[in-house]
C-alpha cells in the first residue's frame, strides 16, 4: 500500500468520519473508513419500494399465555408481573426512543378444560401444563378461575391490545370420555361423550360472551395423538373435519348476535391446510372455504372467512420454507381469493436440521434471527395477515418462549417459580418485536424490489427484505432481516421519504430494538441483526 501524505490521511480521515457510520458516496456508495490511511468505496443495494402494488392488510401479532400465567399472574411482586406485561404489549419508549416492549396486538388465552382441578388424578405429568375449568361439574359458572391468566388479560387490555382470542385445547374433563383433559387413544375422534356436542359448544360460547373475545378458536392441532395410553404432558384431542365442523357451526349458532368470530384450523403443521388430509383431519382450506365441500363453514355470520395453521416442522431447508408456503397461498387464492391466511403457533421446537433446536434454552441472536426469518417467509411468500407466537412466558430449559422466569436463585427450575422468580429477555422477543411493534393492525404489505436478485432462496441466506404502509399517515415500513455475519447497506428508491430521514431500531447481538436515525439513501444493516427503519413517505 502506498504511503499517504499527513494532508491525506487528514483529509480522509475527515470525510469517513472514523468510527462513524457509513457517509455517502457517489452513486449511491458507501465510504467505510478502514484504519490509519485510506477509505473504501462500498457501493449500497438499491431496494426499490412499490407503493402502488400492495399485497394483504395485517391484521395483527399475537402470543399465547397458555399454562404459564396461573402462576406468574398470581405473583405478588406487581413490579415483576408488570416487567412481563411490558415485555410482550407494551408501546412506550425509553428516554432515547428505544422500545420498553413489542406491543402485540393480538393476546391469546387458553380456555382450561379442568385438570388443574383434577391434580395428579388428571394424568397430566407436569402440574405447569395443567389448567383450570371456568365449568363445575354440576353446570355452574366459577368465573374466579384463571386468575392468573386473567391478570394478564387485564394487562394485555390496559397496554392497549386490540384483539383477543380464546382457544380450547380440549373439551371440560366432565364432557370427555375418559374423563381427562387428553385423549390417550391414539384414535382420530375427539375426546368427547356422544351427544356432549352441544354442550361443548354452549360452554365455548359462555367463555367467549363473559371476557368478550374478539375472536375463538375451537380446536388445537387436530392431526397429532395426545397422550400415550394414560398419561400426556398437556391438554389436547384429536378432531375430525367433520367433528370440527360440527363443534364451529354449534358454537356459532351460540355466538349469533355478537362480534366474535369462530377461526378454523389451527393445523399441527401448514401442510394440513392444502393437503395432506390422512383420516380427514387435512385438506382444510378446500374442506371448510370450498362452497361445494360438505363441511363448508364459509356462509356463517360468526366464523370468520379466516383458515389458520402453525409453521411447526416446514421450516428447513430453504427450499421447504418456501415452497410449502408457496403451495399454502396459491391453494387458499384458489379457493377463495378472500380468504385470509393466519399463522397462530411458532416456537423453536426440537432439532431443526441440525442447526437450532429447542432443548437447551438458547435465547442468542442466532436464534432471534431464525424466528425473524421464519416470520419474513409467512408474511412475504404464505401472505399471512396475522402471526402468532406459541408460548409468550416460560420457565423451562426450552427455546420456545419470548420471556423467560429463572427461580429466585437465578436457576432454570420450574417448580421453584410459582411465587416468584427473575424476568428474562430473549432475541427471539426483540427480534419478533422489530415487526409486532412497528407493523400496525390495518397497515399493508407492499411489494419490494432488490436491485440485481429477487430470488427468494437467494434472499433466504443473504438478506431478507419487506414493506408495509400506513396510508393514513403516509407512514412507511420497511423491516430487513441480515443472517450474514457482514453489513449491508441499502438506499431506498421508488419513495420519497420526508427529509430523507428514517428511524431506526437494530436487534443484534448488542441491542434489542435500540432506536437511531438512518438516511433512506444510505441504511446500514449490521451482520447479523433484524433492522426496521421508519419514515413518512410523500
Amino acid at each position: 500500500m502506498k504511503t499517504l501524505s499527513i494532508i491525506g490521511i487528514a483529509f480522509l480521515a475527515a470525510f469517513c468520519g472514523k468510527g462513524s457510520n457509513p457517509g455517502p458516496g457517489p452513486g449511491g456508495s458507501s465510504c467505510i473508513y478502514l484504519g490509519t490511511d485510506t477509505c473504501q468505496q462500498k457501493t449500497a443495494q438499491k431496494v426499490t419500494i412499490q407503493l402502488q402494488n400492495v399485497k394483504q392488510t395485517i391484521h395483527s401479532f399475537g402470543a399465547s399465555d397458555c399454562w404459564t400465567t396461573k402462576y406468574i399472574g398470581t405473583w405478588g411482586n406487581t413490579a415483576k408481573k408488570d416487567q412481563v406485561a411490558d415485555y410482550l404489549f407494551s408501546m412506550d419508549t425509553a428516554a432515547d426512543g428505544t422500545p420498553k416492549g413489542i406491543g402485540l396486538s393480538l393476546w391469546r388465552f387458553n380456555i382450561g378444560a379442568g385438570s388443574f382441578e383434577q391434580g395428579a388424578a388428571s394424568n397430566i405429568t407436569d402440574e405447569w401444563r395443567r389448567e383450570e375449568c371456568f365449568l363445575n361439574a354440576d353446570g355452574s359458572y366459577d368465573w374466579s378461575k384463571q386468575k392468573g391468566a386473567q391478570w394478564f388479560l387485564q394487562a394485555a387490555k390496559q397496554r392497549g391490545v386490540k384483539y383477543t382470542l380464546g382457544f380450547s385445547l380440549s373439551a371440560p374433563v366432565h364432557f370427555s370420555q375418559n374423563g381427562k383433559a387428553f385423549n390417550g387413544s391414539g384414535g382420530t375422534m375427539m375426546n368427547i361423550q356422544t351427544g356432549k356436542m352441544g354442550a361443548y359448544a354452549d360452554f365455548l360460547a359462555n367463555v367467549t360472551k363473559h371476557f368478550g373475545f374478539d375472536f375463538l378458536s375451537p380446536v388445537n392441532e387436530p392431526q397429532w395423538a395426545w397422550g400415550n395410553g394414560n398419561t400426556a404432558n398437556q391438554e389436547g384431542t384429536q378432531a375430525t373435519n367433520d367433528q370440527i365442523a360440527e363443534l364451529s357451526r354449534l358454537t356459532a349458532q351460540k355466538l349469533a348476535g355478537t362480534n366474535s368470530r369462530i377461526v378454523v384450523g389451527e393445523a399441527g403443521t401448514l401442510e394440513f391446510l392444502y393437503g395432506k388430509n390422512t383420516d380427514n383431519r387435512g385438506d382444510q382450506i378446500n374442506q371448510f372455504f370450498s362452497p361445494s365441500a360438505a363441511y363448508y363453514l364459509g356462509d356463517l355470520p360468526n366464523v370468520a372467512k379466516i383458515i389458520s395453521g402453525h409453521s411447526y416442522f416446514t421450516t428447513c431447508p430453504d427450499n421447504t420454507l418456501i415452497n410449502t408456503r408457496t403451495q399454502l397461498l396459491n391453494k387458499a387464492r384458489q379457493v377463495d381469493a378472500d380468504l385470509e391466511l393466519w399463522q397462530t403457533e411458532f416456537g423453536i421446537l426440537g432439532n431443526i436440521c441440525n442447526i437450532y433446536n429447542g432443548s437447551p434454552r438458547n435465547t442468542g441472536i442466532d436464534y432471534g434471527l431464525y424466528v425473524a426469518k421464519v416470520l419474513h417467509h409467512d408474511l412475504v411468500i404464505a401472505g399471512v395477515s396475522s402471526w402468532q407466537w406459541w408460548l409468550a412466558v416460560s420457565p423451562y430449559n426450552y427455546s420456545d418462549a419470548l420471556v423467560y422466569i429463572n427461580d429466585p436463585a437465578g436457576q432454570m427450575n420450574a417448580a421453584n417459580c410459582k411465587t416468584d422468580g427473575i424476568v428474562l429477555d430473549s432475541k427471539q422477543l426483540w427480534c419478533f418485536g422489530n415487526f409486532a411493534r412497528f407493523v400496525r393492525p390495518g397497515m399493508k404489505r407492499v411489494e419490494t424490489s432488490v436491485e440485481g436478485n429477487n430470488d427468494p432462496s437467494i434472499a433466504a441466506a443473504t438478506l431478507m427484505i419487506s414493506a408495509y404502509k400506513n396510508e393514513t399517515d403516509k407512514q412507511l415500513v420497511a423491516i430487513f432481516v441480515n443472517p450474514e455475519n457482514k453489513e449491508k447497506y441499502i438506499r431506498l428508491d421508488g419513495v420519497n421519504i420526508s427529509g430523507n430521514t428514517l428511524d431506526q431500531y437494530t436487534t443484534d447481538a448488542t441491542f434489542n430494538c435500540k432506536r437511531a436515525t438512518a438516511k433512506a439513501d444510505r441504511i446500514v444493516i449490521p451482520a447479523k441483526s433484524v433492522v426496521t427503519v421508519r419514515g413518512k413517505y410523500q
